[in-house]
């Protein structure tokens, strides 16, 4: 029986159309979502954790595919994610860490890759201990190359009533573009190569 009991999701999206300079053609539109469950590691310390990071597999499936709907539903118009954890007090990071596969595979795999093509880039990650409302800056880069510097970016997302003392926080961030008005150089989008992740 799965141990993942869920208490709430939290979504937040932004549709951003400048930053004081002209407008693109479309805007960018930047989204995180939050699962909010049970630590059933609170207030212990468990040697296996292992198995806990199998049964929250399907939870990052389906945190993708809702974040994917609220930036309108088409995956090949993500362009870059990240993702993150906030553990309760009654945890340790290693509880957040558990999060690296599910988080980071499931958006992988809802957007084509990493096998089906798209998302060869390895996906950002911040974890932390924070009590409730803590807010958590999850970090974004393109899904295809990391150094594709018009791609650094971040998303800030707090829960306000979470995560409390037994709970864990999972959040995973995408973004529909760049930075608006990137213009600090470095690998461009027309010349990722696709090879390594990287580059």
């Amino acid at each position: 029986m799965s141990r993942v009991d869920v208490r709430k999701f939290y979504l937040s999206v932004e549709e951003a159309f400048h930053e004081g300079g002209p407008r693109p053609e479309k805007p960018l539109l930047r989204a995180g979502i939050a699962a909010v469950l049970r630590n059933p590691f609170a207030g212990r310390y468990e040697p296996d954790i292992m198995p806990f990071m199998d049964e929250l597999k399907p939870l990052g499936l389906e945190m993708s595919q809702r974040l994917i709907n609220a930036l309108g539903g088409d995956p090949k118009r993500i362009e870059s994610y990240g993702k993150g954890s906030i553990i309760g007090e009654g945890g340790e990071m290693e509880h957040g860490a558990l999060w690296h596969v599910p988080g980071g595979y499931g958006m992988r795999g809802a957007l084509g890759g990493p096998n089906g093509g798209d998302s060869k880039a390895i996906v950002p990650s911040v974890t932390k201990v924070g009590g409730m409302g803590a807010s958590i800056d999850v970090p974004l880069h393109h899904i295809n190359a990391a150094y594709v510097r018009s791609h650094f970016d971040a998303f800030e997302l707090r829960v306000p009533d979470a995560p409390r003392a037994n709970e864990l926080v999972y959040v995973i961030a995408m973004a529909t573009g760049p930075r608006l008005h990137h213009r600090v150089g470095g690998l461009q989008v027309h010349e990722i190569k696709g090879e390594d992740g990287l580059r």
